[in-house]
């Protein structure tokens, strides 16, 4: 007859029984006949091969307890989320709402985690984060090798994160991660004029180490702790430059740089730093300054090698003197010396004598 309607439900199927919109029970697998004149039955089919059962009227149809048995039903609140597991495997997030999965053919466990706790940690939590749905329901991120995490959660410190992946739920609170280098790092503080006590204008180079001692600190006592300290280091030089004459900048730049680091050292403390070390690389002086340097490098050392010749030509007098005085005083020493000159004369060459004096021959008769 027209009238008498059959329903067939197979295995792995389950039937929602409507009449006239209203639910009347689960149809179970099998064959079902219905006496329906007035066209008000209405079975819809879920397959239980989908984990969870979907449906607009699920809270009229787990509020009749018809599911007891075949299915389990989670109420999760504004303050929680669940964590779905299909056959061992995860398979996705719940959001607040009703939920019911089938206990039958597949294996399904729901975690109910409080999201009050902003911070998500879970012992799988590589295998949830690499899935699909992860990035509507969590804020993920990483912290580096030698690295801190300085955390805010609604605009206020809430502890600091160590290297690795970190997640949180959206939602929970308005997260902020500051990443900040725990490893020693070098600042170039460059191309600085000042001027020197004498009122001499130069360029400064130099070379600031430093490393963050107190990452909370670091991140909220300023907005970029790498620029406060480069100008709290130029002013640390240009106080301790301006307090000297360029003869003693230029002769002991380590006593100038260990002056500028002492300084330094206070502020760089309020800032959450330490500065290992501060040196001065390089001293540049204007054009018109290094000519005059140059000059007076260049009298300085004339004056040197003009003192020095002097000082061997008053050596090598001195010298001659004392020889003449000696063979003033010995004549023996005297006849000897005139000896050896004839000696050096008549070995180098051919000597001719011409005597046109006796007496002058009767001298050299003598002297031979």
């Amino acid at each position: 007859m027209f009238f008498i309607k059959r329903f067939k439900v197979r295995s792995f199927e389950m039937g929602l029984h409507f009449r006239d919109g209203e639910f009347r029970g689960l149809l179970t697998p099998g064959d079902h006949w219905f006496f329906d004149p007035f066209g008000k039955l209405k079975v819809e089919v879920a397959s239980r091969r989908t984990a969870f059962l979907t449906h607009e009227k699920l809270d009229v149809i787990a509020r009749s307890g018809a599911l007891k048995g075949y299915a389990q039903v989670v109420d999760l609140q504004d303050s929680q989320r669940g964590l779905a597991w299909v056959d061992g495997r995860f398979a996705g997030f719940l959001p607040p709402g009703l939920h019911a999965y089938w206990l039958d053919p597949r294996k399904v466990a729901v975690e109910v985690v409080d999201v009050r706790n902003p911070r998500f940690e879970h012992d799988e939590s590589k295998a949830i984060l690499r899935n699909a749905t992860a990035a509507a329901y969590l804020e993920t991120g990483s912290v580096g090798r030698g690295c801190v995490g300085v955390l805010f959660l609604d605009g206020r410190f809430a502890g600091a994160l160590e290297p690795g992946p970190w997640a949180f739920w959206r939602g929970a609170a308005d997260v902020r991660v500051v990443e900040v280098d725990l490893r020693e790092a070098t600042l170039d503080v460059a191309g600085q004029e000042i001027m020197s006590a004498d009122k001499v204008t130069l360029r400064i180079n130099a070379l600031a180490t430093y490393r963050v001692i107190d990452p909370r600190k670091a991140v909220c006592a300023v907005d970029d702790f790498k620029q406060a300290l480069y100008r709290e280091a130029q002013l640390a030089l240009r106080a301790v430059v301006g307090g000297r004459d360029l003869d003693a900048l230029l002769a002991d730049k380590q006593t100038v740089a260990a002056e500028a680091a002492e300084l330094l050292a206070p502020r760089a403390s309020a800032l959450g730093l330490e500065v290992a070390s501060l040196a001065v690389r390089d001293l540049i002086l204007p054009g018109d300054m290094k000519e005059l340097m140059n000059k007076v490098t260049e009298a300085r050392k004339a004056a040197e090698a003009d003192l020095i010749t002097r000082r061997e030509e008053t050596a090598a007098i001195r010298s001659q003197a004392n020889t003449a005085r000696l063979l003033a005083e010995n004549p023996t020493l005297m006849r000897l010396r005139e000896l050896e000159v004839l000696e050096k004369v008549a070995a180098s060459g051919k000597l001719n004598v011409v005597l046109g004096d006796k007496k002058l021959a009767e001298s050299v008769l003598n002297l031979l």
